[in-house]
């Protein structure tokens, strides 16, 4: 093969892997209320309006339990009226992961009425994945926020896995090289 022949397949080849739609997915943990958690003090209504809930995401819960118990309920009008008496699901614990499967809206609230009644719920309205992903991208996670002080494989967590495709690509930029040698 002449060396003109096989730069050509190697330029193909880096025009194919930097022009193809292989994206990261990012699958974002929000530790609800932030630095605070689920407290009385915190604003949690103004702490989710400036997030976007995605299917993939997962919410933490962080919070004491002498303050209440953290009930997700069903319908809006049990949410707005703090009425925990018959909850999809009871969180009773202290730390929960609880993860967005599904599009919708979600509602939590303190079991504790008068912590419920001066503002500790939170609703979330869960979007779809991004459009611009495929089943071909790779799951990124990433914490938004930490809980203050922590140990650091706890704090942050960032892992990659590499799609597929992008072995194959590698594969094919290392097989052209070869042959150019």
């Amino acid at each position: 093969m002449s060396r003109g022949m096989s730069g050509a397949l190697l330029l193909l080849a880096f025009v194919v892997v930097a022009t193809s739609k292989w994206r990261v997915v990012a699958e974002l943990h929000h530790v609800v209320g932030g630095d605070r958690g689920w407290d009385p003090d915190s604003d949690l209504l103004s702490w989710s309006n400036h997030r976007v809930f995605r299917v993939g995401d997962q919410i933490w819960f962080t919070y004491s339990v002498a303050q209440g118990l953290i009930a997700e309920v069903e319908s809006r009008e049990e949410y707005e009226a703090c009425d925990v008496r018959n909850p999809i699901k009871m969180y009773n614990e202290g730390l929960h992961t609880v993860p967005l499967e599904r599009e919708g809206i979600r509602y939590f609230a303190s079991t504790d009425p008068q912590n419920c009644k001066t503002g500790l719920k939170l609703h979330l309205h869960v979007l779809p994945k991004d459009h611009d992903h495929h089943d071909n991208a790779s799951p990124v996670t990433k914490i938004v926020e930490a809980v203050a002080p922590s140990t650091p494989s706890s704090a942050y967590s960032l892992s990659y896995h590499y799609c597929h495709g992008t072995i194959l690509a590698l594969g094919l930029m290392f097989f052209v090289t070869m042959l150019l040698a």
